[in-house]
């Protein structure tokens, strides 16, 4: 990310930075990979490390059910229930919040998908294990960090670093939201990038499409004592701990850096299309170790006079590939009961593609209006509690029938 530079920070790093009253603010250096890449320094008016107490946070299993044996998934995402410590299960307008209320879809060591119909605030939270990348399905409201505030949206990626203590607050009702939580860094694919880190001119968006936080320096009606909820690893696993922390961690006065969190809408993504069909690759957006995310969006299609617009059949020989159907209408798809809030799994080891009868429907075809996220895997995912309970399970079957 590019600099930014937000409320009072001193001239020079690591120097005295007073209050009107002459207390000094606490620095706080958050950082990537040992001091090595990017890193934001914030000030506080509390010490950032003071803690009170320290307790289990009980997390719902991680673990998944093997693929086995192969076959392609079809899960129906919005036949799912949520419900909170005040909701009803089966309510869409539950109080589950977009943290609590994840349930796991799938997942494996490199990067975990879970999905939540949230429309509670959340309480405080930092994930201390990787980047995460909320697809806001639909639904508006605010996160608020240490970094400030970014208002999401429809459409929006949220987009929020390792260790960063926030919470979500939607607003006007209930957001569906896609949460991918990585072991690793999320970012802007290196190809688009220049050796300095600008987006280049081959990217699919630019700068100016990322949002960053809006920030107030803290004043001093925050409360003290206050729980965070962290995500961590121990050698058996991922845990979850409740720190109390003596002092609010918003109670930041200014910042700068290159880390932060921020927005992007998936409407700002340009679509790159050719003559002749293109490969998956021309529309990934982000990255992250072992997995890279992908958008396909309402646009024009190829313009050879021989063209099948439609996508080839393929063998994904190194990944499992997941696809998001987040609205529009599925050319590819007819026949095979995919519609927008379907989930498609095709893993490794399977070949894929359209249903039999959309090939020849798609010829001649000038535009597609469908967006999805997809997300490849270069490990085999394995189904979560939430894909469980949502399975259509005469989908694999569906290109046998026409």
């Amino acid at each position: 990310m590019h600099y930014r530079q937000m409320g009072s920070v001193p001239g020079k790093r690591h120097t005295q930075h007073r209050d009107p009253e002459g207390n000094l603010y606490y620095e706080e250096l958050m950082g990537e990979e040992g001091f090595s890449s990017d890193s934001s320094l914030l000030y506080h008016r509390g010490v950032p490390s003071a803690i009170l107490d320290s307790t289990v946070w009980e997390l719902p299993e991680f673990g998944g059910t093997p693929n086995h044996p192969l076959k392609p998934r079809h899960l129906k995402l919005h036949d799912l229930e949520f419900s909170g410590s005040a909701g009803t299960a089966g309510s869409a307008e539950s109080s589950a919040d977009a943290v609590t209320g994840r349930r796991l879809v799938l997942g494996n060591n490199d990067v975990r998908i879970s999905y939540v119909v949230a429309s509670a605030p959340s309480p405080l939270y930092r994930n201390a294990i990787g980047d995460e990348c909320i697809h806001v399905e639909s639904g508006e409201g605010v996160v608020e960090t240490v970094f400030g505030t970014l208002s999401f949206r429809t459409g929006d990626y949220v987009v929020i670093p390792r260790s960063t203590t926030h919470r979500w607050i939607p607003q006007g009702g209930a957001s569906r939201l896609i949460a991918i939580e990585a072991n690793s860094h999320i970012a802007p694919p290196k190809r688009y990038l220049s050796r300095y880190g600008q987006l280049l001119e081959h990217a699919p968006y630019c700068e100016r499409d990322l949002h960053g936080p809006d920030f107030t320096p803290s004043t001093g009606d925050l409360p003290a004592g206050v729980d965070v909820l962290v995500k961590h690893r121990v050698s058996s696993g991922i845990v979850g701990t409740r720190m109390t922390c003596a002092t609010h961690p918003f109670d930041v006065i200014g910042w700068d850096g290159c880390l932060y969190p921020y927005t992007f809408n998936i409407d700002d993504f340009m679509p790159i299309t050719g003559k002749i069909h293109q490969p998956p690759p021309v529309h990934q957006v982000f990255e992250g170790h072992n997995f890279v995310i992908c958008n396909f969006l309402p646009r024009k299609v190829d313009y050879h006079p021989l063209a099948v617009p439609v996508p080839y059949y393929h063998s994904n020989v190194d990944s499992d590939e997941v696809m998001f159907y987040v609205a529009g209408d599925y050319e590819a798809r007819k026949g095979s009961g995919i519609g927008v809030g379907s989930v498609s799994v095709h893993p490794g080891g399977c070949a894929h593609g359209p249903q039999p009868s959309a090939i020849e429907a798609s010829l001649g075809a000038e535009a597609f209006d469908e967006s999805a996220v997809m997300v490849d895997t270069f490990a085999p995912l394995e189904l979560g509690e939430a894909a469980i309970a949502c399975e259509d399970e005469g989908y694999a079957w569906t290109w046998a029938a026409g």
